[in-house]
């Protein structure tokens, strides 16, 4: 299967001003990027290691876990200590990170790990309907598996933010940060939002179902699916107040072509910095909705940030 290059996929996840629902679903094939990285070398240990030469290699390593009958890649860079999870936004896979992740490594000594979700990357492909409590079930038993329990700084971006609230939410012992890199967050989704939203990415729809067995039109397909009940049950999300958090939002927007979104998803991500203890909001100046890619040196400076004064 060829691949789908970042711009590729960037493209075709914003063809309309309004795609959140499609920026949400993603647009990669489940083929994704990872089989040009050969620095991920299999691991048959879920576990990770705590030996103390295994931070200075600085090179990742597939772990393959199986949860509810599918198998998740996730990709460790083994450090010490504490432990900074990168999750990808819609239809990206973990080669979102790639570029910096050795940098984390090195500046932090954290271990970082980054993951495929399912259908993307090297992870199984699960049909049916996309949904978050799925993909918070899958990223928490990975995360389990490997040891990881405690002591976690959560880096997130746009889709990745849904997964982040129910997750921080029930499991706040878990975390002692987190990064909302333009991240989908409850106070956006409003029942005047949600229509819009609905209506705009109807056509993206329409033409996805014509060929609903390619990969990037079943990642359409599946979230579009209970979008509406979803996100109407997301808007009530409250993130926990014993989690630090920085909310990076872009100044572009992933909604750039229509003034009135664009506004309503820098005032989602005002608010909610303001509704909580410990938030903060950053502005990614020129930054598109792809802030890991325009800007990886602001993301950088916050994910070290946070990891730093959280250990």
């Amino acid at each position: 299967m060829p691949r789908t290059t970042r711009t590729q996929r960037s493209t075709y996840r914003l063809l309309s001003a309004l795609a959140v629902l499609t920026m949400t679903a993603g647009a990669a094939t489940a083929c994704g990027d990872n089989d040009s990285a050969p620095e991920h070398a299999a691991s048959s240990s879920a576990t990770l290691s705590t030996s103390p030469g295994a931070s200075q290699s600085g090179v990742s390593k597939l772990h393959m876990v199986t949860h509810d009958g599918h198998r998740l890649a996730f990709h460790v860079t083994q450090g010490n200590g504490h432990t900074i999870v990168l999750d990808s936004g819609g239809g990206e896979d973990s080669s979102q990170w790639k570029d910096l992740v050795p940098k984390l490594h090195a500046d932090t000594g954290a271990t970082v790990i980054t993951y495929d979700r399912a259908g993307l990357g090297k992870s199984d492909v699960v049909p049916g309907p996309w949904k978050v409590d799925s993909a918070v079930s899958d990223l928490k038993s990975g995360l389990e598996q490997l040891g990881v329990t405690k002591n976690v700084t959560l880096v997130s971006h746009s889709q990745a933010g849904e997964i982040a609230s129910y997750l921080a939410k029930d499991n706040p012992k878990m975390f002692s940060g987190a990064v909302l890199v333009d991240a989908n967050l409850p106070p956006f989704f409003t029942d005047e939002e949600i229509p819009r939203l609905l209506a705009a990415s109807q056509p993206q729809v329409d033409e996805a179902k014509k060929d609903p067995d390619k990969p990037e039109n079943r990642q359409i397909i599946s979230t579009a699916e209970g979008f509406a009940l979803a996100h109407k049950a997301f808007h009530e999300v409250t993130w926990p107040d014993a989690v630090p958090a920085t909310v990076m939002v872009s100044e572009k927007t992933p909604l750039d072509g229509s003034p009135v979104d664009a506004q309503r998803w820098r005032d989602a991500a005002a608010s909610f910095a303001q509704d909580g203890p410990n938030r903060t909001l950053v502005t990614a100046k020129g930054s598109s909705h792809e802030v890991p890619k325009d800007r990886p040196d602001l993301v950088l400076k916050e994910i070290e940030d946070m990891a730093a004064t959280q250990h």
